[in-house]
């Protein structure tokens, strides 16, 4: 087995012709990257892929999921559009096989992969909603343009404590006439003293009364969904679909301990990045998202094993806080002598395992409860520094999306308590969907944050 290289378009066109030459098997979608830089999908021809068959089936899955949505809606299957919940809604949706969820927040990187040659945030500034945005408000454009996806049958979106910039879209998405069934999400809190409370996923607990309620909101989106599928959507069926769901999650599991344990970096971060999104939705099919994860998980496998690895051996282990708008950074990270160690990129809730012991709606709403933009920050930054203390990070950035309320204080605080309970050097940096024109400022910083990560691990 050979050591892993990165490869950009043109050494993947190389790449792809050998591996063809050699026998190479492919899924349906399979095919080389390029085409998806053809077809618009422009900024891949600024980034740097990891070199594996495996890595290759993952961005050609993730880039052909539009493909996908239409061949689902041509079969006859109910598209549901979901907002905000990234990780509950679709769980309830794949239970049912008339059924396909994805989640129109994913328009979000639109703007990066297409270098904004789609348009969809001068779309939005026409709507009203402008920069002091998230880029979220791309999903605006994507979903009343033709040739992004179809659009759903239904649209669901948790509100209450929620992002306050996907609340206010979605309102916006709604003036514009698309019905959109709601959902009440409370604010996680601490129980009073005359209160009961219960476990969530992640270590957090929540008062039982607020599980009781998301509970009979997800029993009334069941309902609803099941209304449009040929039949109800029993409790045996959603208890199949947690145990699928959490066979993902595992994969997920071992993977990221795989990467951010290994001496030698084994899967990049860009890589990682897609991979841990696959689980808010499985990219529109669950069981080839699980075919996807393992083809990664037996490549990484075989590289620790043999001791391959990307990037110099000492390459600073960097825990990173929040998804990048726009890509190229990722890979700016490791081209500044860093490494992926742990990450945190607003989902973790997604990630853990959905219990099995309990009903399939109690189990859902505990979930869904865990998500961590719905409780308070200090739950957050306390898992940030928990991971970032497992995996022995010697640095943290805290990536700032630009436009986003929660973003304006979570990451300061996140900040404040990384450097003050891990005593390691912490920055912010703020990226925006295309970052070319600040580029050289984001990679100063954080090449800044590495040489001073390596002189503290000298001094030790």
């Amino acid at each position: 087995m050979s050591a892993p290289q990165l490869l950009d378009l043109t050494g993947w066109d190389e790449r792809y012709a050998r591996l063809r030459a050699a026998g190479l098997r492919e899924a349906p979608y399979g095919g080389p990257l390029r085409r998806h830089a053809q077809q618009g999908d422009t900024r891949l021809a600024r980034l740097r892929f990891d070199d594996s068959p495996a890595a290759l089936r993952l961005w050609n899955f993730l880039l052909s999921e539009e493909e996908r949505l239409r061949d689902a809606r041509a079969a006859g299957l109910v598209l549901v559009g979901a907002l905000k919940d990234l990780g509950t809604v679709p769980v309830i949706a794949c239970a049912h096989p008339a059924l396909r969820a994805f989640y129109l927040d994913g328009a979000w990187w639109i703007p990066c992969v297409m270098e904004l040659s789609a348009g969809l945030l001068r779309f939005a500034d026409d709507m009203g909603i402008d920069q002091s945005f998230c880029p979220v408000r791309a999903l605006l454009g994507a979903y009343h343009a033709a040739g992004h996806y179809p659009q759903p049958d239904t649209v669901i979106c948790d509100v209450g404590a929620t992002c306050d910039d996907v609340s206010a879209i979605a309102q916006r998405l709604a003036g514009t006439g698309v019905p959109i069934v709601w959902w009440e999400m409370p604010h996680r809190r601490a129980r009073d003293p005359d209160e009961d409370d219960v476990a969530l996923p992640g270590g957090l607990r929540a008062p039982a009364i607020q599980v009781a309620l998301v509970r009979e909101e997800l029993a009334r989106i069941t309902a609803h969904l099941g209304g449009l599928a040929p039949d109800p959507i029993t409790d045996a069926m959603l208890a199949d679909s947690i145990t699928a769901t959490n066979h993902v999650r595992s994969r997920l599991a071992r993977l990221r301990k795989l990467v951010f344990t290994a001496p030698r970096c084994p899967l990049p971060a860009l890589e990682l990045l897609i991979a841990e999104m696959l689980a808010i939705h499985f990219c529109s099919d669950r069981p080839e998202c699980i075919a996807v994860l393992d083809d990664l998980l037996t490549t990484v496998t075989e590289r620790v094993r043999a001791g391959h690895g990307h990037f110099a051996a000492d390459a600073v282990r960097v825990f990173w806080v929040n998804p990048v708008a726009d890509l190229a950074v990722m890979n700016l990270l490791e081209a500044s002598g860093g490494r992926l160690c742990g990450t945190e990129f607003l989902f973790c809730h997604a990630l853990d395992p959905i219990p099995t012991d309990l009903p399939p709606l109690e189990a859902l709403a505990r979930s869904a409860l865990a998500d961590p933009m719905v409780g308070p920050m200090a739950d957050r930054a306390a898992r940030v520094v928990r991971d970032a203390r497992r995996y022995e990070a010697e640095a943290v950035v805290v990536s700032r999306i630009p436009g986003a309320s929660h973003c304006a204080w979570e990451g300061a605080q996140i900040a404040t308590r990384c450097a003050a309970d891990l005593d390691i050097p912490v920055v912010e940096i703020e990226v925006p969907p295309v970052s070319d024109a600040s580029t050289s400022q984001v990679r100063t910083r954080i090449e800044a944050l590495v040489e001073t990560a390596r002189a503290r691990r000298s001094s030790r």
